[in-house]
């Protein structure tokens, strides 16, 4: 499988697997560290967390689990999240949801995940959302203690429109990595609020959280989604395929190297997404699915 560069020191891979549901799917140690290397044999060498997902617990199940295979998580590379607070048993003393992107909550999160995760370093560190109290010289300032200790090699963000993301690069000593937001089909705003003209400005691939739409085109409960939906059949069917493929080649087709995180424990769902590599849309079916969404033609 393709490697989608990110920087000098690390590459992606083309599809990356995402562990949010990973509690959901009730595997054993091994039977966590059979898909992680299922994963690798399809050549899906990234998997995406984040502190707080599974409850805070997803880390942790990932890292108990690899930890029993060593090799393959040094082979492996992992994207993590930080600067969400839950509301949760396991963090008591939250006693609302908020963020905290303080240079000490940075510096204690990595810690923490490196821990769980089981690893010495972690490929790219993102802060999940944006901050409206954060101080962007102070997030910087944890990057850089981060990135010199070889705990963390890269550095994005999450669900950063362009304005917040300049704001926060202004402060930086080396180039923010991606932005990882949400893109499908039916989730059309980051081509709209500049988010991915920004990408492709400075040369950075996005990562696609919820590439199929949170499976709500699946269930077409909506006249907008049915009419999705029936676009995708149509096109499926010319290609012999799946629609969820045809979701992901949307994705894949366009040039600002969009990577989509999958979010399966079903090694066949993972399949499905690494085919999608090898189908070219063209240019009309692409805009076929764009009309469907937006519910009327281009100008």
């Amino acid at each position: 499988m393709e490697q989608i560069k990110l920087s000098q020191e690390v590459n992606l891979s083309a599809i990356v697997h995402g562990m949010w549901r990973l509690p959901e799917w009730n595997l054993s140690p091994n039977e966590i560290i059979r898909l992680v290397e299922e994963c690798v044999e399809l050549g899906i060498d990234t998997f995406d967390h984040a502190d707080i997902y599974g409850d805070y617990m997803v880390e942790e199940l990932f890292g108990n689990a690899l930890g029993q295979a060593k090799t393959l998580n040094q082979k492996i590379k992992v994207v993590t999240k930080c600067g969400i607070k839950l509301r949760s048993k396991n963090r008591p003393d939250h006693y609302i949801q908020h963020y905290d992107t303080s240079y000490d909550h940075i510096i204690w999160s990595v810690e923490n995940s490196l821990k769980k995760l089981q690893r010495d370093n972690i490929d790219v560190l993102l802060i999940h959302r944006p901050d409206p109290l954060s101080n962007p010289e102070e997030i910087a300032e944890a990057f850089t203690k981060l990135k010199k200790e070889g705990k963390v090699k890269e550095f994005g963000v999450s669900n950063y429109l362009p304005h917040q993301f300049d704001a926060l690069q202004a402060y930086m000593d080396s180039p923010l990595v991606t932005n990882q937001i949400e893109i499908s089909v039916a989730a059309l705003q980051e081509f709209e609020n500049g988010a991915i003209s920004l990408c492709q400005e400075i040369g950075i691939p996005p990562m696609a959280w919820s590439p199929l739409a949170g499976g709500n085109i699946f269930k077409a409960e909506t006249h907008r989604f049915l009419t999705i939906k029936n676009v995708l059949h149509k096109i499926a069917e010319q290609y012999g395929v799946s629609i969820d493929q045809i979701m992901y080649a949307w994705l894949l087709k366009h040039p600002a190297n969009i990577i989509p995180i999958v979010g399966s424990g079903k090694i066949e769902r993972v399949q499905s997404a690494v085919n999608a590599l090898n189908i070219d849309l063209t240019t009309q079916q692409w805009f076929e699915l764009w009309v469907a969404s937006k519910g009327e033609n281009v100008p």
